[in-house]
Formats: C-alpha cells, structure tokens, sequence
C-alpha cells in the first residue's frame, strides 16, 4: 500500500511512496503527531539522483522488519532536499557537527520540537565495514530516547545552540580591497593539480565559481598564471569521462584526479555554472573548442532538460537498471555494432574504449586521453578528416544510446537553478550568435514569472507538472533578479529590469538582517524553524547572499538607486572575514567584490539594436571578454521612453551623428559619445584589452 508520500508531486518523495515505513512529508499532520505522541522524528532527507538515496531506500526502508521498527518507534518524515533547501541547511550543519561529515542520504533525529540530537547519513541494513547497522542505529536511539532521554533532549538543546550561533554569523571587519582578490588567486595557485587541472584531489569537482574569478583577475591584472590555471581546467574536464562526449554536458564531479570516471548524475545547475567558464574563455583566447564544449552542453539542456512548457529541469540520475552509469558506457562490440569495423576502430582509439576497459566490468567510459592531432599523427590521418570521422560517428552512438534505457529524471522546476541556466544561455547566445538560446532563455523567463507565482507576485519555489508550490528562498530571488539583468543586456527587453526590481525590492523587505547585514535564506513570514539561516558559503551552487550582493550591485549600477548599492556593500562588507579567510567557499563573493570595485564600464547604446550598424556594434562587444560590464540600449525615436529604471541611465544621451552612439560611463559620469560602428567597435578593443592599455585609456 502506498503511504502518505503518494500524494506529493517530488520525484524523490514519491519514489519512497510505496515502502512499507510509513513516510509523512514535512508537513503539520506529521510535525503535531510527534508532539501529540510524545515520538522523536525520524527525519530522512535526499535527493532524486542519490545514488546511495537508492541503495539506502532498497536496503533499508523497504525492509519488513527495518520498517516497523521504525513506524512503531518514530515519527518517519521523508524530504526532498531540493524542494526544501532550508532544512537541508540546518540539519546538513548539525549532522557534520555530530560526525564532522555530511552527505545524502542524511539521517537525522530530532526531539519533537524538531531539535536534532543523533544522526548520520548512509547506514548499511546491518553491520558491515565496521559500519554500525542501521538496525543497531534504530535500537540504540529508540532506547536512549526511552531509557535516558534526558541526556538526549540535553544534546538536542547543546546542539541547537550552536546551530543557532552559527546560522547568523557576526560581520566581518576586513576592508572591501583589492587584496582580497589577490589572496583568493593565491589561494586557488596553492591548490591548483598542474597535472589534471582542478582544486585539491579526488574526488575533485569543477569549481566553476573559482574558475570565472580566475578570468576576471587575469582581465584585472595580465595574470597569465591565473588563465593557465583555468584554460588547463577546462582542457581536462573537457577531455576526461565527466563530459559526455556523446550528448554533451557534465556530470556532477569525478571520483579520480584526472576526471575519468564521474558520478554520472547530471545537475542542471552544474552545467548552468560551467556554459559561462566555457564561453568567458572562448571570448578571451579564441579556442574554438571552448565555444563548442560550450554549445553542446546548451544543446543538451535544451534536448534532454527543457519541459514543454519552458522550464528546466533539476536532475538527469546516475542510474538505469539498477546499475550506476550503466546508460553511458561502451564496449568495443558495441561501438562496431553501431560504426562498423573501420569507424569504429578509429573511435575507439580517439575516446579509450578498450577491451579490457576503463571502467567496471570491462566498459569504458567515453574521454580523449590524447588529443585529436596527436590521435591524428598516430593513425596517419588529417586532423580535419578525423574530425569529420568523429561527429558523424559521436552522432550515430548518441542515436544508438537513445534506444537504451534511460536513467530515471527529476523533471521538477526549480526557480534558482533556472534562473542560472536562463543566465547561462543568454551569455551564450551573444557569444556564440545562437538566436536559439536567447529564444530558450526568454521563455524560460516568462514560464517562472507567469506561472510560479502566488496570487500577490510572490515567487514559489519549486514547479511541477502544472503545480507551482512552496514559498520561495532567498536564491530564487537573487539568482532570477541577476538572470533578469543579464537576459536585458541581451534583447534589452526593459520588462525584465522592471521585474528584476520587483524581485529585489522583496529580498529588502522580507530577507534583508537591516540590523547586521547580509540576507536571511528565508523570508520573514516563513514558517518558523529552529534557526534562521544564512547562506554566505558556496557549495555546487553560489551562496544565496552572493548572489543577492551580484544582483543589487548590477541594478544599483543601472538605476542609480543608492538603497540597492548601499545593499549589496553591506553584505559584501558582512562576508568580508569569510572572503578572507576561506576564499576557495566564497568564490561567487568575491566576484561580486571585483565588480565592485571595478572599474565597471556602463556601456549606454542610443541606436536601434535591430538596425545594421547597431547590431554590428553590439555583436562585436558580445563577441569580447570585457567582464563587469554593463550594456543598456535603446532606440533614438523612445530615448525618453521605456522603464522609468532606466531614465537616469539615459538622461541627456541623445544621437546627434550616425549610429550607434556609444557612452561609455563609470557610475553614471560619462566620456564624450562615440558615433559610429567604428569608433564603437575601437572602444570595445580598449575595454578587453590588456592591464596596461585599459589603464592607459583611464579605464
């Protein structure tokens, strides 16, 4: 029989619907049983992609015997961590304060006014591994909660203290410097692999957040270590087995040092994250294989990600039939199946798919050890033949591997990571000149404003199959606001700036700490937890307060609204100490702190973005890495008109020669306008250029 979980829309939440545990969701029904009977919570939180979520629930809750120990003993309550962020927050921070790790499946009991006072994450059914059991884990702290509860409410009460003390912490006192920069670019060279690319060793993760910063401070200074540094990044990730060279995008991290064999759940946000890293660096050396990497993984969002209805979707799992990865991996056979005898010999050696395999059980995952003109010189071939070889052969394996069965697919909404994917296509849209990803990026737009919204504009946070729910959290706002800004500089459509400060007009009122800085993760009418949250470290994602600072300084740039600028200093000055003392957590801060400090060249076009000169201008800007830049345009006949925002921007600009006129501003004082495509494109070459010329030219 199904439990209460049937009744929920989580992909995760109901594939625990039909275990025999008698699973509540995070709802009162559950929370006042657990007062009502006196029963600890048993509180398990996960995700849809888990892998070992799966093993967890096959073991364990959908064992006879596990199961009623569990009904009999606790209240169950099953969370989908995506849905509900804010409790994974709190209760992921008392678990690795309880086990100094943290991790999915998280496994935690609470006293019944939701005080945690044991937990874990994966427990095996019985002991194994010197592991203890998950049997031996229910009888232990069933009869602790029986035999000495009073002990177990005092570590509750302890815990909770300190949970308290460290959801809020105190602001910092560092100065908002350029130092902190230089510090942070430090810190990433000591913990730079030369070798395979990336941060520290395995399991190693693509840090994409460290990765733009690395770019802005070799724009900042000429620092060719710091371009190294991501440009080796990129090659190897690009290369290894965490990008799917058949159907394009990452998997979520590597479990090696070289980026060989992933775990194979793909996240959308990773790959929202990674399209800029890969375009911000087309822009700045040329390398068309950076461009490419950048537009096969747009593609595959777009194939394999996008609901019917615009918005995207979470998570593509690890596991088919049971097995982790199965879908991906090739053997010989298999490939000559598909290719034939010669394609497939020559595939096999560019991608590593051998007989012995670099995988499990003789399969192999697709990468390219070598590169293609050295997989070239080898085979005695043309790199350009080779290369034609090779797409016409990756296409036909991405057909055959569509016939397989496909992992499963959490095709739930949600606002934040959208809103990084909206910003990720529109980046790539003017770089790559694909009308495509503007198109997909300005739908998804409209689907979240239109559809997940409350009555009063209010935003919800996650969306599925029609049902849009639960209040939204201080990401979604921020990461959408700074979508918003950027989907402008793209069509400059002035409906989104408007909206854009609709949105952070909610995250001063309802998530702003106005007494010492920085923004709470929840609003101030949410539903009321043990403590109240503040996200000022990055984890896979931007931290919440980087991203509100990110979107406050850019429309505070724009608007010449001072509450905005003086916002978003605030919070910057609050996570100072943090900057300084863990840079490598604070990447996305610490980007917000370069724009800044700028300089962040206001780029103000009166022109018609449609007519020929004037796109050519534009193109030619989008087609350079000119980071912390701003770009408003409009045309010379509505000057006066459009979103009132805006007026400030456009005061006093008119077009007194050919088009496009250009104004180049640094917080709205202004050089004298440039007229033409020309002298247009002439400034564009300044402003991405080295150290020394842009200081030359006072920028």
């Amino acid at each position: 029989m199904a439990n209460r979980l049937a009744a929920q829309s989580s992909p995760y939440l109901l594939q625990h619907a039909n275990n025999p545990v008698g699973w509540y969701p995070w709802d009162p029904e559950a929370l006042e049983r657990a007062k009502r009977e006196d029963k600890p919570i048993f509180l398990s939180i996960g995700y849809s992609a888990c892998h070992w979520c799966h093993v967890m629930e096959h073991e364990s809750f959908e064992d006879s015997a596990i199961s009623r120990f569990i009904n009999e003993h606790f209240v169950p309550i099953k969370v989908d961590r995506e849905e509900r962020p804010d409790l994974d927050q709190i209760y992921m921070n008392a678990v690795q304060l309880m086990t100094g790790r943290g991790g999915w499946p998280m496994s935690v009991f609470l006293t019944p006014d939701l005080k945690p006072f044991y937990g874990g994450t994966y427990w095996p059914p019985a002991a194994r591994m010197g592991m203890p059991g998950f049997n031996q884990v229910l009888a232990a702290v069933a009869e602790a909660w029986e035999q000495r509860r009073d002990l177990a409410i005092e570590q509750a009460n302890s815990l909770t203290e300190h949970l308290q003390s460290i959801a809020a912490p105190q602001p910092g006192s560092s100065e908002l410097s350029p130092a902190l920069l230089d510090q942070a670019v430090a810190a990433l060279e000591r913990a730079f692999d030369p070798t395979h690319g990336g941060f520290g060793g395995a399991p190693k993760f693509p840090h994409p957040m460290d990765l733009r910063l690395l770019m802005h401070m070799w724009h900042r200074h000429s620092n060719d270590s710091a371009l190294r540094m991501v440009t080796v990044t990129l090659d190897k990730m690009a290369a290894g087995g965490i990008y799917d060279h058949l159907g394009g995008g990452f998997h979520r991290y590597s479990v090696d040092e070289r980026w060989l064999v992933p775990h194979f759940e793909k996240m959308l946000y990773d790959n929202a994250l990674l399209v800029p890293c890969y375009v911000d660096t087309y822009l700045a050396t040329g390398k068309a294989d950076y461009a490419r990497i950048a537009r096969e993984t747009c593609d595959y969002v777009l194939r394999e990600m996008t609901d019917s209805e615009g918005g995207f979707y979470s998570t593509q799992d690890a596991d088919s039939e049971g097995e982790e990865g199965k879908f991906f991996v090739w053997t010989p056979e298999l490939v000559e199946e598909v290719l034939g005898a010669e394609a497939a010999k020559s595939f096999a050696y560019v991608h590593d798919v051998t007989p012995e395999g670099n995988f499990e059980h003789g399969r192999s995952i697709v990468n390219r050890p070598k590169t293609i003109e050295q997989c070239a010189r080898i085979l005695g071939r043309e790199v350009h033949e080779l290369e034609r070889e090779l797409q016409v052969s990756r296409a036909q394996l991405l057909v055959a591997r569509e016939a397989r069965v496909h992992p499963g697919l959490d095709d739930k909404v949600l606002v934040s990571w959208n809103a990084l994917m909206i910003e990720a296509l529109a980046a790539a849209a003017g770089a790559l000149d694909e009308p495509r990803y503007l198109a997909a990026a300005q739908r998804a737009a409209d689907f979240i404003l239109r559809t997940m919204r409350r009555s009063d504009g209010r935003l919800l946070h996650s969306w599925r199959r029609g049902e849009a729910k639960l209040d939204a959290y201080l990401d979604d706002y921020a990461c959408l606001a700074s979508a918003l800004v950027s989907l402008y500089e793209t069509d400059f459509n002035e409906r989104w700036i408007d909206e854009a400060i609709g949105l952070s007009d909610v995250l001063l009122n309802l998530f702003a700490d106005r007494q010492h800085g920085g923004f709470f993760f929840t609003a101030a009418d949410h539903e009321v937890l043990i403590t109240r949250q503040k996200d000022l470290y990055d984890a896979a994602v931007p931290s919440g307060n980087s991203m509100a600072a990110r979107a406050l300084v850019r429309l505070g740039e724009l608007t010449g609204r001072n509450e905005y600028l003086s916002a978003a200093e605030n919070t910057l000055r609050f996570a100072a100490g943090l900057m300084r003392q863990s840079p490598s957590a604070t990447g996305q801060m610490l980007l917000t702190l370069d724009f800044y400090l700028g300089p962040t060249p206001q780029i103000v076009v009166v022109g018609d973005p449609n007519a020929r000169e004037t796109s050519a201008a534009l193109v030619a800007l989008r087609h350079r890495f000119v980071p912390n830049k701003l770009v408003a345009c409009r045309k010379p006949a509505r000057i006066a008109e459009g979103s009132p925002a805006l007026a400030p921007l456009f005061a006093g600009k008119q077009l007194d020669g050919p088009e496009p006129c250009v104004f180049i501003c640094e917080h709205f004082a202004c050089q004298a306008p440039l007229f033409g495509q020309e002298r247009a494109v002439a400034a564009w070459e300044v402003l991405a250029g080295d150290h020394a010329s842009r200081q030359q030219a006072g920028i």
